[in-house]
């Protein structure tokens, strides 16, 4: 059997109906739909993401990415994004997988196994494809058959975590991935920016303190996020607004001038409209859809 077709059987046979699936390898989820979705938003966390079979879209600000079992993508930081799974079936379900990226676990690869960081050092987007190998589907192999004997997962899920990292890193991407673990590089910068906006969204931001904050100058910060992201630092703070404001609409059952405010808006009617923009229509209209269709709202 082909390493593809494998994955695709056993994710299948981890998933016993559609959803996105934990698994007893904390850093590995499994997702199945048996049809189309419609988009759904949210942050994209570092992950290394497989498809056995179906085909998604995924959105980054104006740029799009489709992937399918041809294609692997990767998210090296946090990124808001849109989400959609654009080929699915009930007989050829949409069966894919996504293993948690950790730049510290990427650092010590690199130092075991001696690899070099070299070409890492520029600002390069922070989502990417390429193109699986036949080593990196037959280590994704490896971890994905030890849910089939859950008494071997504390000792050998390490050992086929690492090998999956180890691969990704020699492979044609590599030097992309290892940016992750270069703190020191314009890139590393640009992923404690993130860090930092995504625990501080609701606060007023300003660029010349924020820039001071992560050892850039404001030009080079709004030249390297944008690198990165897609998105200027306020575009991108104005993201993660508006997905927290529509968790806390469906989730606590606010109103919507309540959530513009906790999400740090001081005008009602700017964050109606930049929520019209983001979701399609205003927030009741758009909470209404979602409740009667039971749409995801995170990227899966």
């Amino acid at each position: 059997m082909e390493p593809i077709a494998e994955i695709a059987a056993l994710i299948e046979r981890f998933t016993a109906e559609d959803g996105v699936h934990d698994t007893p390898i904390p850093r590995l989820k499994l997702t199945r739909f048996s049809s189309q979705s419609v988009p759904f938003h949210g942050v994209h966390e570092p992950a290394f993401c497989v498809l056995a079979q179906g085909k998604k879209r995924v959105m980054l600000a104006d740029e799009i990415y489709i992937y399918d079992n041809s294609r692997y993508l990767i998210a090296s930081v946090d990124l808001p994004v849109t989400g959609q799974v654009i080929e699915a079936t009930p007989e050829a379900p949409y069966l894919g997988l996504r293993f948690d990226l950790d730049p510290r676990e990427i650092a010590s690869i690199m130092l075991q196994a001696n690899l070099s960081a070299s070409g890492a050092a520029g600002s390069t987007r922070g989502i990417f494809l390429g193109d699986p190998t036949t080593a990196i589907l037959d280590a994704v192999l490896r971890l994905l058959r030890l849910l089939g004997s859950p008494a071997d997962i504390p000792a050998l899920a390490p050992l086929a975590e690492r090998e999956v990292l180890y691969r990704l890193l020699k492979g044609e991407l590599g030097a992309r991935i290892a940016q992750m673990a270069t703190l020191h590089t314009h890139s590393g910068r640009i992923a404690k920016a993130i860090g930092w906006l995504r625990g501080h969204f609701a606060e007023p931001l300003h660029i010349e303190a924020f820039a001071r904050d992560v050892n850039m100058s404001p030009s080079s910060l709004h030249h390297h996020f944008k690198a990165v992201t897609a998105m200027s630092p306020l575009q991108f703070q104005k993201q993660l607004r508006l997905q927290e404001a529509r968790r806390l609409l469906l989730a606590e059952g606010i109103d919507a001038a309540t959530a513009a405010h906790r999400v740090g808006y001081e005008s009602a009617s700017q964050f109606s409209r930049e929520y019209s923009r983001l979701f399609g229509e205003p927030p009741v209209r758009d909470l209404r859809r979602l409740r009667e269709t039971g749409a995801p709202l995170a990227v899966a």
